[in-house]
């Protein structure tokens, strides 16, 4: 018999057993020893997955992109006739192309257009390109010497670009990489837990509905076992009873307690609001109505303002740098206007700028 002695108790001992969540390091994507340096964007396929594929996420690039783009452009009387002859594929326009553009950059972090002039140089077309066909190489300085359309083609000629060739936008670049970084690459976590919670969370409803049992069957006969289970599951799929003689078969349903299994409503909820925080969409834009009070409504859509404000100048100045043609995006729809016009009826002045009254910042005494 073994010894029960209380003073053979042992401690155990979970600093290795346990492993803390942790970040790898990374290093940037950027220039090496090499001659010439080269990036293609391998995960292009598997983002425009995700960006079909998800409704909500495909919601929000869309506005993304839509939003940028906002009115239109505006320019001078010269450059809007010149713009006005962008056709892209065909049947584009300058304002589509931008948003196409925008839009292929938020899902695969760069976006490539073709930049067509004339013998005279003069501009003539800009042609959206498939970004996984393009390789960007740039020197050992870290500089764009080149673009490489790869073709889709088994053994046709890779075909090169000048940088004045290729219109290339870039989300979010970071450091010395060559590439800019896909939004979805922040969000594809979120976006996975959550649908698993809502997949597993079917099952269970659809189990409430169309339970699952077990027949205990007095045979071990496979014949007459088949013959059973085909019968059953064509009763059962049409809704038909089933009369099977007594003892011969004893039913047994699979059934959960109704608290045996937590609601993953608040789960899937927070996972809905960490999408849209992480993505930098509220939900107002998209319809929704998350926000509590139209104070917080218009915050939220103030601070997108600035975002897509952000993204407009950086479209503009790319139009400038690398089309020599000037352009200014206009805002959609702004409440600066509105909130000024606000803080004036609830009394701003120099002395008190946001127009608050004295009870929204002192507390009430009881009567």
């Amino acid at each position: 018999m073994p010894t029960t002695r209380i003073t053979s108790a042992v401690a155990s001992d979970l600093t290795t057993a346990m492993t803390d969540y942790s970040v790898d390091a990374m290093q940037t994507d950027g220039i090496s020893d090499q001659k010439e340096n080269t990036w293609t964007n391998q995960e292009w396929g598997q983002y425009l997955g995700y960006y079909k594929k998800i409704p909500e996420l495909r919601a929000v690039i869309d506005a993304k992109s839509t939003w940028t783009v906002g009115k239109g452009f505006e320019a001078d009387e010269v450059t809007t006739l010149l713009l006005n002859t962008i056709k892209g594929w065909g049947v584009d326009t300058f304002n589509t192309i931008l948003e196409n553009m925008i839009r292929t950059m938020q899902i695969g972090g760069d976006s490539f257009a073709e930049i067509i002039r004339d013998d005279e140089d003069n501009l003539i077309n800009v042609k959206p390109l498939d970004p996984s066909t393009i390789t960007i190489v740039v020197d050992s300085k870290g500089l764009i010497i080149r673009y490489e359309q790869n073709s889709k083609i088994m053994g046709k000629e890779v075909k090169k670009f000048k940088p004045d060739q290729i219109f290339h936008l870039s989300r979010n670049r970071v450091a010395d990489e060559i590439h800019g970084i896909s939004l979805i690459e922040s969000l594809k976590e979120i976006i996975l837990m959550r649908n698993e919670a809502m997949s597993d969370w079917k099952r269970v409803l659809h189990r409430n509905i169309d339970p699952l049992w077990i027949f205990h069957l007095d045979t071990d006969d496979p014949t007459e076992i088949a013959a059973f289970k085909a019968k059953h599951d064509a009763a059962r799929g049409k809704g038909e009873n089933m009369y099977i003689p007594k003892d011969v078969v004893v039913p047994e349903l699979v059934s959960t307690a109704a608290n045996a299994t937590l609601n993953p409503q608040a789960w899937i909820d927070s996972l809905n609001n960490q999408f849209y925080q992480v993505s930098g969409v509220p939900q107002i834009i998209l319809g929704g109505s998350a926000e509590f009070t139209e104070a917080t409504a218009k915050i939220a859509y103030l601070a997108f303002q600035q975002t897509i404000e952000e993204d407009q100048l950086y479209i503009e100045e790319e139009v400038l740098s690398q089309l020599n043609l000037e352009i200014e995006l206009s805002f959609p729809a702004s409440l600066v206007n509105e909130m000024l016009s606000d803080q004036q009826k609830d009394g701003a002045n120099s002395k008190n700028p946001q127009g608050f009254q004295e009870n929204d910042t002192t507390a009430g005494r009881g009567q």
